[in-house]
């Protein structure tokens, strides 16, 4: 079970962006990374077509690697390291380790 999925609230804590907080678009296992919502931006130069009249630079934003960013805990509001617990029923959930809470 991965530590950091789609939809989770991450805080990167290295880098230009360390410190800053926001939420998982898109994770790649394969590369050891993740898109989070206005983090890691780059200019990218965009051409005017037929579709999309407008051209020019715009920011999107790019990969970053999942060492870099650690999952936040809503109820202790801290960047946390998950533990999984198992619960009774025997499925898993990632939880807080400070405040026990599950994310």
């Amino acid at each position: 079970m991965q530590k950091i999925k789609s939809g989770d609230i991450v805080q990167v804590i290295g880098g230009e962006d360390s410190g800053k907080k926001g939420k998982v678009l898109e994770i790649f296992p394969k590369k050891n990374c993740a898109v989070v919502e206005g983090i890691n931006l780059v200019k990218k130069h965009k051409r005017m077509t037929q579709q999309d009249q407008k051209g020019g630079i715009i920011s999107i934003e790019s990969a970053i690697n999942l060492s870099k960013l650690m999952l936040f805990c809503k109820h202790c509001n801290i960047p946390t390291r998950p533990v999984m617990v198992i619960l009774k029923d025997g499925t898993k959930t990632r939880s807080c380790r400070k405040c026990k809470e599950a994310i």
